[in-house]
């Protein structure tokens, strides 16, 4: 296997895993919002719902665009945003090991913006 093959196949190794593991969290918040329930965190004081609007789209949308590579840069933007939110702003006072979830996907997805998606995507850079 060439040297050049490995790199893409770890690279869409990074974008998938890291946003199936995504979905998991953002699933059960699209379905809060679908159902009308939008108690939720705002820690911008623009509401609760559109908090919660938000974190669905760095949650649900974005890692489902990730997972097939498409607009793969632009994807991880938000959700890198969501994780950061959640690390120091949401945990900001909590201890290390509550936060220490969200600062891994955190620096995933800033990986993954900056090396975009590899040719195992819909985007193929």
């Amino acid at each position: 296997m060439k040297n050049n093959t490995l790199v893409h196949l770890g690279l869409a190794l990074l974008r998938i895993v890291p946003s199936v593991f995504m979905l998991t969290h953002g699933y059960p918040k699209l379905l809060k919002l679908i159902n009308g329930n939008t108690e939720f965190a705002n820690p911008f004081g623009i509401g609760e719902a559109p908090s919660l609007f938000l974190a669905v789209i760095g949650e649900f949308i974005c890692p489902l665009l990730m997972i097939i590579g498409f607009k793969t840069r632009w994807a991880a933007i938000p959700t890198a945003i969501t994780m950061a939110v959640a690390a120091f702003m949401i945990h900001g006072a909590d201890p290390f090991g509550t936060k220490e979830k969200a600062l891994l996907f955190f620096v995933v997805f800033v990986v993954i913006f900056l090396l975009g998606p590899g040719k195992y995507s819909v985007d193929k850079k």
